[in-house]
């Protein structure tokens, strides 16, 4: 189990933006790689309301499920590693493994037993140092749709808003409004009504 605060800002991208960046930094197909985020709710989003989110992330063999929650700057990560077996129990039986996010949701009022697997979205990802932080550049695939954003993943909130927006001055991208993946996944999936 680990908890982290995670402080990032994001900007979607257009392709052309995207290429132009995987050009500037001279990025070639084998630095990537892929994840694929499996999210969960209740049928009345009870984590939704709580502007909260709930994932397994999968990459090659390594699943970690994690609950993300806000705070004042950033958000709370409570991260746990589970296994191939329990990873497929969530999807397919609403069984989340027992332990430290059991423990969360059940503080946030929020029954395990309730949760429902919603479905998946798939990241080709690349990301490395920049500046003070981690510069991250994804392509994302889900529900008969694609799009490109670049993250930006700091300890300083002031500082770390400050060289993403000089970063995106610099490469004459425009400040974009941005959600969250789970936010534009359950867009797609519910054609806008999910976050009305």
């Amino acid at each position: 189990m680990s908890q982290n605060i995670e402080i990032e800002f994001k900007n979607m991208l257009n392709k052309e933006e995207y290429d132009k960046l995987i050009c500037y930094f001279n990025i070639e197909e084998k630095d990537f790689f892929t994840q694929e985020n499996h999210y969960f709710d209740t049928p009345d989003f009870a984590l939704k309301h709580q502007k909260s989110a709930l994932r397994i992330r999968q990459k090659e063999d390594l699943y970690e499920m994690t609950l993300k929650q806000p705070i004042e700057e950033g958000i709370l990560e409570t991260n746990q590693i589970i296994s191939k077996e329990e990873a497929s129990m969530a999807f397919s039986q609403h069984m989340l493994p027992r332990g430290v996010i059991q423990n969360q949701l059940s503080k946030m009022d929020i029954s395990p037993a309730k949760l429902r697997y919603f479905g998946a979205l798939t990241t080709k990802r690349i990301e490395f140092r920049y500046e003070n932080g981690l510069l991250v550049l994804d392509h994302s695939y889900y529900l008969n749709k694609e799009d490109y954003e670049v993250e930006y993943e700091v300890d300083n909130y002031q500082l770390g808003q400050q060289l993403f927006y000089q970063f995106l001055h610099q490469h004459g991208i425009p400040l974009r409004e941005s959600e969250n993946k789970i936010q534009r996944f359950y867009h797609q999936k519910y054609q806008g009504d999910f976050l009305s």
